[in-house]
């Protein structure tokens, strides 16, 4: 039987519960034990896939096409188990499926109520997850903070789960935040006091506590924080702020919290093992021996978590180039107004992502001439990739008013269209080409040098295509189509021969990117861009 881990999370949000929960994964993975992680949200949306990214921040897709909550995109990238639907939970799925049984007469006539028939809900499919999964231990991430009223639906299902399994196959682990107020030079403890205190309320008793916090805690103030929170000493693990996350697994680990765990559940392991992590991540995430400068030309740069696992994989590339990345975020809207020569002269490679709606796209087909014509490494993304069509459609192929149905639902030119199955689709949510489909990769394509395979899969989020009438004119003037869906003939991937780099795909390559195995395509661009940096 699967043992659980809660995590959840008090005083402030944004604490890091995600990065938290796929450190420990990381470790308990590290002592050869099966893990797999999974995300309750409290929002009433089925998913976030209809939630503008400044709202929610970044949309994560799974290999089976579930639209899920970014966190997903940390587990999968610190732990080699894959996610699925089943690992990302919301209120909305839960009501929507309680609803759904009372309809059909489930529930033979009994008055249907928060406790026990959402709670019940939520704990069936959280146990589904570890049948599922065939997991050791399943964590779960419990979004929101205490004392929020939209979580405790969720906190009274982890309750019960001590009652139903046993205290000795559950652990209670708060994340919490203990503030250094920089006037008085005091490290203060009353917040986390507080968090606990209205968890205790709820009916769970926290078995560990970890602190987030800019300076480090004395013995005095774990000793303190154990005293008034009724937690082991052992148990108050520090988490200081570092410069990169992925030191995060060695900071909890040196502190014994695998062993901790591990002893709350009685179990035994093989001791862990993250000197692979060590040197070849975190010594090269700190101490790299290059530096590059990249661009993200994009429409939601002012949220930090808009496009984290570009982000991220743009890190990773840099781990595998022994370099730090900078990006530059560039707001397209300004290329459109100050000109792409004023926003990129500086910069050593392009990235130009996915998204949707027309705002910002007359700006990013700039950025893409400009990395077209001035032989700057460019990778294009999703619509990235619809971007670059258009502007080698309108720049090279004299189609001037080449352009997206997206955009221009008349245009004259429609190089990108919709969907031949989307055009009678009426409900936006969860109805996009999503999860992964195979591509076929052309012989002699620097698609084919990166990947070094004729046959991937990547993953999908996107309602328009390449309109294939135009293929034999765009190949002739030198777009290379490089990679095709084989089943219905899509343009996947293409890219300009004898460009520097020149490469875009309708696909997602960021969310299949780990730090100790950094994704291809992104590897390719800044090993690119750091050529075009020495050049420079």
């Amino acid at each position: 039987m699967a043992k659980y881990i809660f995590i959840t999370g008090g005083v402030i949000s944004s604490l890091g519960k995600g990065i938290t929960s796929a450190s420990i994964g990381k470790i308990l993975e590290s002592r050869g034990l099966k893990v797999t992680l999974m995300k309750l949200d409290p929002y009433i949306n089925v998913d976030p896939g209809t939630m503008n990214p400044y709202q929610h921040g970044e949309v994560y897709v799974t290999e089976d096409g579930a639209e899920t909550d970014l966190d997903l995109g940390h587990y999968e990238r610190f732990i080699n188990t894959s996610m699925t639907k089943f690992n990302n939970l919301t209120t909305g799925q839960v009501y929507n499926s309680v609803i759904a049984k009372e309809r059909r007469g489930d529930y033979l006539g009994k008055t249907i109520q928060v406790i026990p028939h959402i709670t019940n809900e939520i704990k069936e499919r959280i146990r589904r997850v570890g049948d599922i999964s065939k997991a050791d231990i399943v964590l779960v991430e419990i979004g929101g903070t205490v004392g929020d009223i939209e979580s405790l639906p969720f906190l009274e299902a982890a309750r019960q789960f001590s009652h139903d399994l046993g205290k000795g196959n559950v652990v209670y682990i708060h994340l919490t935040l203990v503030p250094y107020i920089k006037c008085s030079e005091e490290v203060k403890t009353k917040p986390t006091q507080h968090s606990v205190g209205t968890l205790r309320e709820i009916g769970i008793q926290p078995d560990i506590l970890i602190c987030r916090t800019e300076k480090p805690l004395s013995d005095e103030l774990k000793e303190k924080i154990s005293l008034f929170c009724n937690i082991r000493k052992e148990a108050v693990i520090e988490n200081k702020d570092v410069n990169s996350i992925y030191e995060i697994p060695i900071i909890l680990k040196n502190q014994i919290l695998d062993e901790i765990i591990l002893g709350h559940f009685n179990l035994i392991s093989k001791p862990s093992d993250l000197k692979h992590w060590e040197k070849d991540v975190v010594e090269k995430v700190t101490s790299p021996k290059h530096k590059v400068t990249v661009a993200l030309v994009g429409k939601y740069i002012a949220l930090q978590d808009a496009y984290k696992s570009i982000y991220e994989a743009l890190s990773h590339a840099g781990i595998a180039n022994d370099a730090r990345v900078e990006v530059e975020r560039i707001d397209s809207e300004d290329i459109q107004k100050l000109g792409a020569d004023k926003c990129l002269r500086k910069i050593s490679g392009i990235l130009v992502p996915g998204g949707f709606g027309y705002r910002g796209i007359e700006g990013k087909i700039r950025a893409i001439k400009f990395a077209r014509e001035n032989r700057l490494p460019f990778l294009g993304l999703c619509l990235g990739m619809q971007c670059a069509v258009i502007e080698f459609a309108r720049n090279c192929c004299g189609l001037k008013d080449a352009n997206s149905t997206e955009f221009k639902p008349k245009a004259r030119y429609p190089v990108i269209s919709l969907l031949e199955e989307q055009r009678k689709v009426n409900n936006l949510g969860g109805t996009m080409r999503l999860g992964a489909y195979p591509c076929r990769i052309k012989n002699n394509s620097l698609a084919f040098s990166l990947y070094g395979r004729a046959l991937i899969h990547e993953r999908h989020r996107h309602r328009y295509e390449f309109n294939n009438k135009y293929r034999k004119l765009l190949t002739k003037k030198g777009l290379v189509f490089s990679g095709i869906y084989p089943k219905d003939n899509l343009a996947e991937i293409v890219e300009i021969k004898g460009h520097p780099y020149f490469i875009a795909v309708q696909f997602h390559p960021e969310f299949k990117s780990k730090p100790d195995n950094a994704h291809p395509l992104f590897k390719g661009f800044i090993k690119a861009a750091l050529e075009r940096g020495l050049e420079g």
